[in-house]
C-alpha cells in the first residue's frame, strides 16, 4: 500500500500504546519465542521426552488429555476459577464485587466462536460470564483450560473490568475505557501470575500455559514479519509450524487475522511484558518495602490506561512508596 510502512508504524503505536518500533518488536518476539521454547522443552524432558515434536504428538493422542464431555470442560473452568478466587487475597487487596459464572457458548454459533469473557453490568444486576466453547469436545485437549480460566475469569478480564466499573471516582467513559495492550496484557499477565501464586500443579497444564504464551510471542514475530519485513504467507505458516503445535486450519486462520488486522495481535504480549517490567522495577527499587498486593491494586485502580501512562503512574507510585507516602491520584 502507499505509505504502508508509515501506516503500519502508526498502527503499532496505536495498538501497543508505546513507542516500540516494528524492528524492536520483531527482535523482542524472537527472544520471547526462544525463552518460552526452552521452558517448554524443560517440562517435556521432565516427563521423559527428548523433543517437543514427539511430546506434542503424544499429547494429541492421549485420551486422558482430551475432554470426555461438554460438562467436563465446564467443570474444569469452574474448579480453576473457584480455587483462584479463594486465593486472590494473597495477591490483591481490592477485589471485584461482581460475581462471575462459567457458561457454555450456545451451540448455534460454537463453530465460529472462541472462549471469551462477557462483562458484568456496572449495577451488579448481571454477573460476568466466562463463555466456554464446549463444541467438538472429543477433539479438544484440556491442557489450556487452566490458563484460559485465569485469563478470562480471575484474576484476568473479569477482575480487571469489574474493578474498573466499580471505581466511583472514575467517570463512566473511563470505567468502560478499552485499551487492548492494557486489557489483553493484563489477561496474559494473569496467566503467568497463576504460576507465581503456586497454581498449575499438573505439568501438562503448565505446558498448556506455555503453549498459550508461545502463541502470543509468535504474534510479535509474524505480524511484524508480514507488515514490516514483507514476509510471504508461506513464511508465516512455516514459522508457526516450526515453533508451535497449532494445527493447520488454525494456522491458516491466525495468518488471515494478522494480514487483515495489522498490529492488533501485538497488544497481548507487549502489555504482559510491560506489567512484568513494572513489577520487577518496583520490586528492585523498593526492596523490602515492595508489596505485591499494593502493586496490583495500583495497576488496577485507575481503569484501563495506555501503557505509557501506566508506566508514568507506576513510577509515581514507586517514588511515593519509597518515601513512605501515598501516590497522588492526579493520574487517575
Amino acid at each position: 500500500m502507499p505509505d504502508g510502512s508509515a501506516y503500519y508504524a502508526a498502527r503499532v503505536k496505536r495498538s501497543t500504546t508505546t513507542d516500540l518500533t516494528p524492528e524492536g518488536i520483531h527482535q523482542l518476539g524472537l527472544k520471547q519465542v526462544a525463552e518460552i521454547e526452552a521452558q517448554m522443552r524443560a517440562i517435556a524432558q521432565k516427563l521423559g521426552y527428548e523433543d517437543l515434536k514427539t511430546f506434542n504428538a503424544d499429547i494429541e493422542k492421549d485420551p486422558k488429555l482430551h475432554a470426555h464431555s461438554r460438562q467436563q470442560i465446564l467443570d474444569l473452568y469452574r474448579s480453576y476459577i473457584d480455587a483462584m478466587w479463594k486465593d486472590l487475597p494473597t495477591a490483591f487487596g481490592r477485589l471485584p464485587k461482581a460475581k462471575v459464572e462459567v457458561m457454555p457458548i450456545e451451540e448455534f454459533h460454537e463453530k465460529e466462536a472462541s472462549t471469551h469473557y462477557d462483562q458484568a453490568t456496572p449495577d451488579g444486576s448481571r454477573p460476568g460470564h466466562v463463555m466456554v466453547n464446549t463444541g467438538d469436545f472429543e477433539r479438544r485437549t484440556i491442557i489450556t483450560a487452566e490458563s484460559t480460566a485465569y485469563h478470562e475469569g480471575v484474576p484476568g478480564h473479569h477482575m480487571q473490568i469489574s474493578i474498573a466499573q466499580e471505581l466511583p471516582e472514575l467517570p463512566p467513559f473511563r470505567q468502560q475505557e478499552f485499551y487492548g495492550a492494557y486489557i489483553e496484557g493484563w489477561g496474559l499477565y494473569s496467566e503467568r501470575l497463576g504460576k507465581d501464586m503456586g497454581f498449575y500443579k499438573d505439568p501438562y497444564s503448565d505446558y498448556g500455559r506455555l503453549q498459550d504464551e508461545m502463541l502470543r510471542a509468535i504474534r510479535l514475530v509474524v505480524d511484524t514479519g508480514i507488515h514490516y519485513k514483507h514476509w510471504t504467507r508461506q513464511q508465516v505458516v512455516d514459522y508457526f509450524h516450526a515453533h508451535s503445535a497449532i494445527d493447520e486450519p488454525d494456522v491458516q486462520a491466525q495468518t488471515d487475522r494478522y494480514i487483515a488486522v495489522p498490529a492488533q495481535a501485538l497488544s497481548y504480549k507487549i502489555g504482559q511484558l510491560k506489567i512484568l517490567e513494572l513489577r520487577e522495577r518496583a520490586r528492585r527499587q523498593l526492596g523490602d518495602k515492595f508489596d505485591l498486593r499494593a502493586f496490583h491494586d495500583h495497576v488496577l485502580d485507575a481503569g484501563a490506561l495506555p501503557l505509557d501512562m501506566l508506566d508514568t503512574r507506576m513510577n509515581e507510585w514507586v517514588l511515593a512508596q519509597s518515601k513512605g507516602g501515598v501516590a497522588t491520584t492526579a493520574s487517575k
